[in-house]
């Protein structure tokens, strides 16, 4: 959108790919696993339109409208919107977006600034010049990096007031089906699991795959270690019926996974200084897409 209107923009990415909490990792057998998101949905519009350019691509597919429930054993399946998925990993959506912009990977911003001497007109970028800057970044990640003076006098809000959930992912794979659920299952009243889903089903090629996503609660204290919980994550898994897997493939951290509870506004600008993500408006992938949008459509 900036770009279209004439903007040069530069994309400072400190991942070695795109992809943020869309992740998709590669593991030996060349095959990626969703580690992050799980799913998106679409309710809007203009969303649609991108997803059905995905799906003609076939970059993305429908998935399903149904997941399985349990509470100590499993019930009805819940229904809901249909949730779609990608073949290649969320993470190839985000590379789609890309492509054609400078996307400059690796980079860790350390400071946002105004240029010495001044209030306004334009920003600092670790000593590069912008005319304008969006941080797309959980606001903990976002604090770190802005100067100080920036809040002063701003009708930012207070980011450090806002909580957010951390959450553990395991991905492991079997040798064999090992689960009787489909697509994946909600987990309640456990102390461990919130969330198991078959990323077999999910990409459409039947691989023995489950990623396993932890309550907040169990990661908060594991956060150091990710890898130290894998045991837990297994017997979770067990609680389900699900077998000792044949090879735990990781566990991913996500100190900042979710916020808690709601912000209304889809994105923050002021004076060139803009928020938006998945922090804001409808925290999920359509929610991030949507606050990018119209953040670019108000800059511009």
């Amino acid at each position: 959108m900036l770009v279209g209107a004439g903007h040069q923009v530069v994309v400072l990415d400190r991942g070695r790919v795109p992809g943020g909490r869309m992740a998709s990792r590669r593991f030996a057998s060349s095959r990626y696993v969703d580690l992050g998101a799980s799913y998106f949905t679409v309710s809007e519009p203009a969303f649609g339109v991108v997803v059905d350019a995905w799906e003609a691509a076939g970059l993305a597919r429908p998935w399903t409208h149904r997941f399985a429930v349990w509470d100590g054993t499993f019930g009805a399946p819940k229904d809901g919107p249909v949730r779609w998925a990608s073949p290649g990993g969320l993470r190839s959506l985000v590379a789609a977006l890309a492509e054609g912009l400078d996307v400059r990977q690796g980079v860790h911003v350390k400071r946002v600034s105004r240029p010495a001497g001044t209030s306004s007109g334009g920003f600092e970028v670790d000593g590069d010049r912008y005319d304008a800057v969006i941080l797309a970044v959980p606001d903990p990640q976002a604090l770190a990096v802005l100067d100080p003076a920036l809040l002063l006098d701003s009708a930012l809000p207070s980011l450090a007031d806002r909580a957010w959930d951390p959450v553990l992912v395991l991905a492991a794979r079997w040798d064999s089906k090992a689960w009787d659920f489909q697509d994946g299952v909600f987990v309640h009243g456990s102390d461990v699991l919130s969330w198991v889903a078959d990323d077999g089903a999910r990409r459409g090629d039947g691989a023995f795959v489950l990623t396993a996503h932890s309550t907040p609660a169990f990661a908060a204290t594991r956060l150091a270690v990710p890898a130290d919980a894998a045991p837990d994550l297994v017997a979770g898994l067990a609680a389900l019926g699900v077998p000792e897997p044949a090879e735990v493939l990781r566990v991913q951290r996500w100190t900042f996974a979710k916020p808690v509870g709601p912000r209304e506004p889809a994105f923050f600008l002021e004076d060139g200084l803009g928020l938006c993500g998945d922090g804001w408006g409808r925290s999920r992938v359509e929610g991030a897409w949507l606050s990018g949008t119209l953040l670019g459509e108000a800059l511009t």
